[in-house]
């Protein structure tokens, strides 16, 4: 367990550092695919530890959900552009009933934290538990339309990978500039205000906002070809 932490930490900061990387470079060439690889790869074994972690203080530790989310999101999304087999409906499969897990937990936990004191659990606000319960409602959508309809092709195919290996960044860079302390053990002073705290995680849904718009121009150019 001493161990973890610092695994955790590592895990994180290469994976926010690969997730960066694979946004700026040409989609679908071969460095956005090794580093998308090795990003997915820093995510699992962030998401892994730091849920084993928050798990040793609370079983409604914020860590454990956002662990079991970013593992649920990188897997999906890396299923998303593998060729189907048995093994990826396996892993979606399994998929599909973390996030079910997961939506309910979160809807139950915002609205225990809705009526507390605080309006708040563990320090997670009641409409940041919502926010993600709403997230984990759609992606399990999106989950059955896959297994009832078959593997995606061509621009949703596109949008799936993208949002939801884009989502997986927005956990893992949330979770480390949202709070001060953490930022201020590892970057300078200007950087721990709360507006440039608030600028990677701001990027990070910029970027996907402009790639999913990228993917459906596209999509509307070729319907119209």
């Amino acid at each position: 367990m001493i161990m973890l932490l610092p695994v955790h930490i590592v895990a994180g900061g290469l994976a926010i550092i690969f997730g960066g990387v694979a946004l700026a470079v040409s989609k679908g060439a071969t460095l956005h695919r090794r580093v998308g690889l090795l990003f997915v790869y820093g995510m699992l074994t962030m998401g892994i530890s730091g849920s084993i972690l928050a798990l040793r203080q609370s079983l409604t530790n914020a860590n454990v959900l956002g662990g079991f989310m970013s593992a649920y999101f990188v897997i999906t999304a890396l299923t998303t552009v593998r060729p189907v087999s048995s093994w990826t409906r396996l892993l979606n499969a399994v998929a599909l009933l973390v996030v079910i897990g997961l939506l309910l937990i979160e809807f139950g936990l915002g609205l225990k934290a809705l009526v507390s004191p605080h309006r708040a659990i563990n320090g997670v606000p009641f409409f940041m538990l919502f926010f993600l319960a709403t997230v984990s409602t759609l992606a399990a959508v999106g989950d059955l339309r896959v297994m009832r309809s078959g593997a995606f092709t061509g621009s949703p195919r596109l949008a799936r990978h993208l949002w939801r290996m884009c989502f997986a960044l927005f956990t893992a860079a949330g979770s480390f500039f949202s709070i001060r302390e953490r930022v201020a053990k590892i970057l300078p002073e200007p950087f721990t205000t709360p507006m440039i705290r608030a600028l990677p995680v701001a990027l990070v849904f910029a970027a996907m906002f402009y790639w999913l718009w990228r993917v459906r121009s596209r999509r509307i150019l070729s319907q119209a070809r």
